[in-house]
């Protein structure tokens, strides 16, 4: 979920010192919400719901929990992003929107851009990824 939140790989060696650990680098700004929006992948051009942003921000914390029995089951995990989800979709039929942002409809691309077939037959909505043998990879 870090990886998908901030753009960049777990570990990256190439990084400066104090950021080739994701982890490291990323807690800080994962656990106070006014510095979230550095972490997350630029690539997003700050295209999220910060609400929604925050929430998964707060889930990946507990996820990295250094006591193992401290972190969500994967039941957990899944409820809360469906929690997510559910926020995402409300929110869309609030505005009375049809699924496609004024983005997409600006550079004419539909919902169905962002709802994408994975492996399994369900559907791979987040942005800019792929699913590759049951992993999510970073679409560049």
């Amino acid at each position: 979920m870090l990886e998908m939140l901030s753009g960049k790989r777990a570990l990256d060696p190439n990084r400066p010192n104090g950021q080739q650990s994701l982890v490291d680098w990323a807690k800080p700004y994962l656990a106070d919400r006014r510095k979230l929006a550095r972490l997350m992948d630029p690539q997003f051009e700050g295209q999220y719901n910060s609400k929604q942003s925050h929430q998964a921000a707060q889930l990946t914390l507990n996820c990295l929990a250094g006591e193992p029995r401290s972190r969500p089951s994967m039941k957990e995990v899944l409820e809360t992003l469906e929690q997510i989800e559910a926020l995402k979709s409300r929110t869309r039929e609030a505005r009375g929107g049809s699924g496609t942002s004024s983005r997409d409809r600006a550079h004419g691309r539909s919902a169905a851009v962002h709802q994408r077939s994975s492996p399994r037959g369900g559907s791979d909505a987040r942005r800019g990824s792929r699913a590759t043998n049951g992993h999510a990879t970073k679409a560049r």
